[in-house]
């Protein structure tokens, strides 16, 4: 999927998928913003230390994973 042909949401836009405002559970990493709704480890919009509606590009380092995490998940849109 192309970058440009994404929809783009806003810091303010993403916070609001956090999994309390609206049922959506939204994560950001490298600047695309990713749907976790369906992951069980996402519920309520907390994983572990970890609070959706947030950029966590930041946070990976410390995370017993790597990125390939992501491809999991669908690609909603880019984070302006």
């Amino acid at each position: 999927m192309q970058k440009d042909a994404l929809r783009s949401f806003s810091k303010n836009q993403l916070a609001l998928r956090n999994g309390q405002d609206k049922p959506e559970i939204w994560v950001a990493y490298q600047g695309l913003v990713y749907d976790v709704s369906d992951s069980r480890l996402w519920r309520n919009g907390k994983h572990y230390e970890h609070w959706a509606g947030q950029d966590l590009t930041h946070e990976l380092p410390d995370a017993p994973h790597t990125a390939s995490v992501f491809e999991k998940f669908k690609v909603v849109g880019q984070l302006n």
